[in-house]
């Protein structure tokens, strides 16, 4: 029987994977889950309870190497690897991902974006390519692509999704601001920096003022 492991315990490995490289780059070649801890604002019990889904690391008393805990977080999370990324939609939030110098580095390389927007059709954004939408079917029918960014409206959305999904492209990061579906088999993350603040507001929200 295969162990389920819970989608908030995947979603602290790429904290913690960012943090162990910092430390890395720095130097430190050992480092406890107390240090650790304090430096995420995560209880070191935690750490040994979501590291402990995938194996032993480190020893009591003498913390976790930190070189070998990185290299196992991202043999686990996949980033070891170079990943294929399309980009869909050109507006001002796909243009700042597709000039973004962020994701080289980490493995994610954007091959190429699609928009129906004549006067971005035949650019390139930084290094990335644009290509008219009706073009995206055969492009990735030539390519291997894995994952999906949909930067479309949200009454696009779901239709660029399907395209995706029927494509075979099994990971879908998607910006519009509308919960699209897709099979069970696919995987798709959905940010809206909207909600964010709205949950944030509920902290934040001061007293109403009582009735005299």
């Amino acid at each position: 029987m295969t162990l389920e492991i819970p989608e908030v315990v995947i979603n602290r490995l790429p904290v913690y994977a960012r943090a162990l490289a910092e430390l890395a780059a720095a130097g430190e070649a050992v480092i406890s889950s107390q240090a650790l801890g304090e430096l995420l604002d995560v209880t070191p019990a935690q750490i040994r309870k979501d590291l402990s889904y995938f194996g032993r690391f480190g020893k009591q008393g003498r913390g976790y190497n930190v070189q070998v805990l990185l290299s196992k977080l991202r043999e686990i999370l996949g980033i070891d690897r170079q990943w294929r990324v399309c980009l869909v939609g050109v507006g001002r939030l796909g243009q700042a991902i597709a000039e973004y110098g962020g994701f080289g580095p980490q493995g994610f390389e954007i091959l190429a974006a699609f928009d129906a927007n004549p006067e971005v059709v035949g650019r390139e954004l930084g290094t990335v390519p644009v290509f008219h939408s009706d073009d995206l079917d055969s492009f990735l029918r030539q390519n291997r692509v894995d994952i999906g960014i949909v930067a479309v409206p949200a009454t696009e959305a779901q239709a660029v999704v399907n395209r995706l999904v029927g494509a075979g492209i099994r990971a879908i990061l998607n910006y519009a601001p509308i919960n699209a579906h897709v099979p069970n088999d696919v995987t798709i993350r959905h940010i809206d920096p909207v909600l964010a603040m709205q949950s944030m507001t509920f902290y934040i929200k001061r007293p109403e003022p009582s009735a005299k």
